[in-house]
């Protein structure tokens, strides 16, 4: 479905970045992705995966899958990765920007459970889900854009949260996920008379290794795999009239109901509302 086509999956070493990158392979695209974790056992979030592994098990799957080690932090070596893909393949079709930072606290003992309120929350998150997240989004977009402007056409897909709609999800988490969703509007406005699309794209709650070791908190009867995200963006990217679409806060459930794919085990995650995430 996606042959012949090359995507950029950012934060691909495990979770919903390996489960994306994944679904684009199966589905025959070359797909670079990025990762700190190179080595097993080195992930600074203390959890298994590596963006090597990632990449061996795309190739796995029928796709071309190339490791990138990178800190979204450091504009050289986002700079690099684009270089490395302009170099390789002179375009790029697809950006999944997924990378995400300020989650340090679940596991770099800080008391995260005792927090009553913003004002209690260490000041360095607020910078690290910005930095990390919402500008790491802009940074890879910006240097994404040239490439897919050039070919007239593309697909830019900002993972962001229902997180953004909601007044209970912290207020550093909250406002960098709606400016996510900002970003992803304006970008597509912009980007719309070189038939380029930007898609802030929402998941349920996924099986993450990170939510699967906490199962017994969770009620996992209406979750989704990491790869049911990868099926929703292998669908959008497949979709003739995306631009129709660009510009817009989708959910992977609604497109999974629309473009008419399950999740791996063959269950249908029910949509979510605002109310319901």
């Amino acid at each position: 479905m996606l042959k012949d086509v090359v995507a950029l999956v950012t934060g691909a070493s495990r979770g919903v970045g390996r489960g994306i990158a994944l679904e684009l392979g199966n589905a025959g695209a070359t797909v670079y992705m990025t990762g700190r974790t190179v080595e097993e056992g080195r992930s600074t979030a203390r959890l298994p995966g590596t963006v090597s592994r990632t990449a061996e098990d795309v190739t796995r799957l029928g796709g071309q899958g190339i490791a990138l080690r990178c800190d979204h932090t450091d504009d050289g070596q986002v700079q690099a990765v684009f270089d490395r893909i302009r170099q390789d393949q002179g375009r790029l079709d697809i950006l999944v920007n997924n990378v995400w930072g300020g989650y340090e606290h679940f596991s770099d003992g800080t008391e995260f459970w005792n927090e009553k309120g913003f004002w209690s929350m260490p000041l360095a998150r607020w910078d690290k889900m910005f930095h990390a997240g919402v500008r790491a989004h802009f940074v890879a977009s910006a240097l994404a854009a040239p490439m897919m402007i050039d070919r007239k056409s593309g697909l830019i897909v900002n993972i962001s949260s229902f997180g953004a709609q909601r007044n209970d999800r912290g207020v550093a988490y909250g406002v960098a996920k709606a400016a996510d969703d900002r970003l992803t509007g304006t970008m597509a406005y912009e980007l719309q008379e070189f038939n380029v699309a930007a898609i802030s794209l929402y998941p349920g709650l996924v099986r993450t290794e990170s939510v699967t070791n906490a199962a017994e908190y969770f009620d996992l009867s209406n979750s989704e795999s990491p790869q049911f995200l990868g099926r929703a963006v292998a669908a959008l990217a497949a979709d003739p009239n995306i631009m129709t679409k660009s510009g817009q806060v989708l959910v992977a459930a609604s497109l999974a109901l629309e473009y008419g794919f399950t999740d791996i085990d063959g269950t249908q995650p029910r949509p979510l509302t605002v109310d319901e995430a």
